[in-house]
């Protein structure tokens, strides 16, 4: 089954016959291979600026507001939207993540008839609205296991692996920015080193963690986590030295540079994992590692682990090693160190990466990695971590 996502403005999804119908300006279909299913992306051209401000303050138009003349005087013909068309049964679900897009009410009819999620986001990947039928069995069934499974050995599993899969990301990000360290500073590559080396101990402990279910080895998950996180953010202290005073890892309220980039950071990478489970109609409140507390959408917690490193620390460790100024004011970024953090980790998840042998954004990879886990739940293959390449 297929996602399709219209990712800009000025597009028409509608239907004829058995048939999803999408027109607009050159229209151009992306397969990509999802894990057990495959993801279809939409892109479109930017559309033109209306116009530019002069210093005179008039605004000149940029493009004809009439069609403009034939040869023989009289009106030039209409240029026809592009058309695709994709069969209905080989999709899942419709993502809207731009504005100024029409859809039939024909479509809409269709698609909570055949359980056809519609699910809208902002351009930044914020949801703001999910449509489907009430008669739709398909995210209860989800929702259903993602519970049983909190009670049995999945949960525990799942636990591990998210462990595991954070862990392994920290030891490669240090050895990402380590390898330049080797010759140019020996003594601070082998106190990185060590800290690898350190990290790589603890990941090996996680395969120990036995139990009946979650909550039984919990605590002992947290542990080594945490154990882990020290060594982690030694080794990030090591890699700053001389670019940005860095002493240990805060987070609400941190009054420092790094710390406050790396918070905002986060809140940007929160927002796509949030969209990305509630398009896989996972509950974003339900997880598993991270304890279950009124307000604490503990899922995103569990998923945003595995993103941490290779989208937030890494842009924000770049930047600041290529001697980009972060400041904080009064406890916080300054407008022009929020616009920097924010390009950074944007342009991070506008990247392309390795994910299953083939080339993907790093926001496809959250949406994949989101429907991978709720397949997981139903009985799939067991999940597995996005691992950062170094």
């Amino acid at each position: 089954m297929n996602s399709v996502v219209v990712s800009d403005h000025g597009v028409m999804l509608g239907k004829t016959s058995e048939r999803l119908v999408v027109r607009g300006p050159r229209p151009r279909l992306e397969l990509l291979e999802g894990g057990p299913q495959l993801h279809l992306a939409l892109d479109l051209p930017a559309r033109p600026p209306l116009g530019v401000l002069t210093s005179d303050g008039v605004k000149t138009p940029q493009v004809p507001l009439r069609r403009p003349k034939a040869a023989n005087g009289g009106a030039a013909p209409r240029t026809k939207p592009e058309q695709v068309e994709l069969p209905l049964f080989q999709v899942s679900e419709i993502v809207v993540a731009a504005k100024g897009v029409s859809i039939s009410t024909d479509l809409i009819e269709e698609c909570c008839e055949r359980g056809i999620h519609l699910s809208f986001l902002t351009p930044g990947g914020r949801p703001f609205a999910m449509l489907s039928s009430p008669m739709l069995t398909a995210t209860v069934l989800t929702r259903r296991e993602q519970m049983a499974a909190y009670g049995d050995a999945r949960g525990l599993e799942l636990a591990r692996a998210i462990v595991r899969g954070k862990l392994g990301n920290q030891a490669a990000l240090l050895k990402y920015f380590g390898k330049y360290l080797k010759t140019a500073d020996p003594a601070a590559f082998e106190r990185l080193d060590a800290a690898v080396r350190g990290i790589a101990t603890r990941r090996r402990e996680v395969d120990g963690v036995t139990g009946e279910r979650i909550d039984d080895a919990r605590p002992a998950l947290l542990s080594i986590e945490g154990g882990a996180g020290r060594q982690y953010w030694a080794g990030v202290r090591t890699l700053l030295e001389g670019h940005a005073p860095f002493e240990s890892r805060e987070h609400r309220g941190a009054p420092d540079p790094v710390n406050s980039a790396l918070n905002y950071g986060y809140g940007i990478l929160y927002t796509q994992v949030w969209g990305a489970l509630m398009n896989a109609g996972l509950e974003p409140f339900a997880g598993f590692l991270h304890v279950d507390r009124p307000g604490k959408p503990s899922l995103v917690l569990d998923l945003i682990e595995e993103f941490r490193q290779p989208v937030v620390d890494r842009a924000v460790i770049a930047a600041l090693t290529r001697g980009v100024t972060i400041e904080t004011r009064e406890g916080l970024l300054t407008d022009e160190s929020r616009r920097v953090v924010a390009g950074a980790v944007l342009e991070r998840l506008e990247g392309e990466v390795g994910f299953r042998g083939r080339r993907h954004r790093v926001k496809s990879v959250v949406q994949i990695q989101a429907r991978n886990l709720a397949s997981s739940l139903r009985g799939g293959e067991p999940y597995r971590c996005f691992a950062f390449k170094w």
